[in-house]
């Protein structure tokens, strides 16, 4: 094959491959797992991540606050809301980085913090996501890893509510309190019980 030709069939090939990247479009995933601080960092640690946002979902009210959600009532719980690559890093992949980072066994509660608004849940954003949620809880249904039935939600995503500035990404900007919070709640006591040292 002459020069001139494979080089031309190879730019041709890598416009190709460009072009199918450009074509897929960010997606979203959206999770409640307790206080939504301790949500942010393990997405955002994540290649293929484009955004991580801290929230309010699942509720009735319009523009809620932060003291009107955690007061409860609101129905709403807090999350987060990915935004995410889906050519870079997978659905699945987030599922699993959810688990791992919630108690599954306990309804209206994580860890310290108890009411509907700490709940766990996962909003799902179009059939496909519902498909793929439904079949990572069966798996760690029948992989008979608890003794206890999985209580988190799989329920259709609703409005988001970004949360105050103060809010987002706050284990970056008050680290120390974060990390005091964290351990007073409990959490990776309970997370290494549940999942292991190195799960989450």
């Amino acid at each position: 094959m002459p020069a001139r030709v494979f080089f031309a069939l190879c730019s041709i090939l890598l416009l190709s491959v460009a072009g199918r990247a450009a074509d897929v479009q960010p997606e979203k995933a959206t999770f409640a797992g307790g206080c939504f601080w301790c949500m942010e960092g393990p997405f955002d640690k994540l290649a293929g991540v484009q955004s991580v946002t801290v929230g309010y979902t699942g509720g009735t009210m319009e523009n809620p606050s932060y003291e009107a959600v955690s007061s409860g009532g609101t129905g709403h719980a807090e999350a987060v809301e990915i935004v995410f690559d889906p050519a870079r890093i997978s659905y699945e992949k987030l599922l699993e980085v959810f688990w791992h980072n919630v108690d599954p066994l306990t309804a209206n509660r994580q860890f310290c913090d108890v009411g509907e608004q700490y709940r766990s849940a996962i909003f799902f954003h179009g059939e496909a996501q519902h498909a793929a949620a439904e079949a990572s809880k069966k798996a760690l249904e029948e992989s008979k890893k608890f003794d206890r039935s999985i209580v988190t939600e799989i329920v259709p995503a609703s409005r988001f509510w970004p949360a105050e500035e103060y809010h987002q990404h706050y284990y970056t900007k008050n680290p120390l309190r974060y990390q005091y919070y964290r351990f007073g709640c409990g959490r990776d006591a309970r997370l290494e019980k549940l999942w292991g040292k190195s799960e989450h």
